[in-house]
């Protein structure tokens, strides 16, 4: 998968790398991949595409259905992989390729991105107030208007299937020690063949972590300059 470079994410991206809203701060990733396979990624996929297929051969009644489709549908497998190869680029200190079809939720884009975009500005709700003081954002409509308008932008929210991750109990940087929420969004075009990601997690300034948001899993300039990259 390629990453895929845009200014208005960028910068977004980077409001988002530490915002500190009291109590606690809020540290979240909004980055765009194309779904094109290639090296490591392409061995990986097939990988987990044999896996899966074996599973189903064992219990066929308990896992052929899945959020993302039906996992004897090679298109639904596909899917499955890309948002399993989103979060090892985002999180390159871990490992996602245990995941499966149950670990994801389907949302309804078609009649639900209000609520989606709701759900998502509420938890916000202290960021915006941050962005509106740092960044001007009240003269451009704010966070919520900035941050939808470079989504709608770069991924076409109407022509999209979104996905959200449920965190395992272990083994991702959503459930460390002093997480008080967090959200995980993948918005998937099939038509663009790119998938934008977007995640924030509220992090409280008690726990024993690292408040600059460069603990292990976070992606880092350093990822980024290794990845390849293409121009939206």
């Amino acid at each position: 998968m390629k990453f895929l470079e845009d200014p208005s994410l960028s910068r977004i991206n980077a409001f988002f790398n530490h915002v500190n809203v009291g109590d606690y701060a809020v540290i979240g990733q909004l980055e765009a991949y194309s779904c094109k396979l290639a090296g490591v990624d392409k061995k990986l996929s097939a990988s987990i595409d044999q896996d899966v297929v074996e599973m189903m051969a064992g219990s066929p009644s308990n896992l052929s259905s899945s959020p993302v489709g039906p996992l004897t549908d090679p298109s639904s497998r596909k899917t499955l992989i890309y948002l399993i190869l989103t979060l090892n680029h985002a999180y390159p200190d871990y490992d996602f390729s245990a995941l499966r079809g149950h670990h994801f939720t389907k949302e309804n884009l078609h009649t639900g991105v209000v609520r989606v975009q709701q759900d998502i500005d509420a938890l916000l709700l202290e960021c915006a107030k941050v962005y509106e003081a740092q960044e001007g954002g009240a003269e451009s409509g704010g966070l919520s208007a900035e941050l939808w308008k470079s989504i709608d932008d770069v991924i076409g929210l109407v022509d999209c299937d979104a996905y959200t991750y449920k965190a395992v109990a272990e083994g991702d940087p959503f459930t460390d020690e002093g997480n008080l929420w967090s959200f995980n969004y993948f918005f998937y075009n099939r038509k663009l063949k790119r998938i934008l990601y977007f995640s924030c997690r509220a992090v409280s300034k008690t726990a024993d972590d690292d408040d600059d948001g460069g603990g292990p899993g976070w992606a880092d300039e350093s990822f980024v300059d290794d990845m390849d990259m293409e121009e939206y």
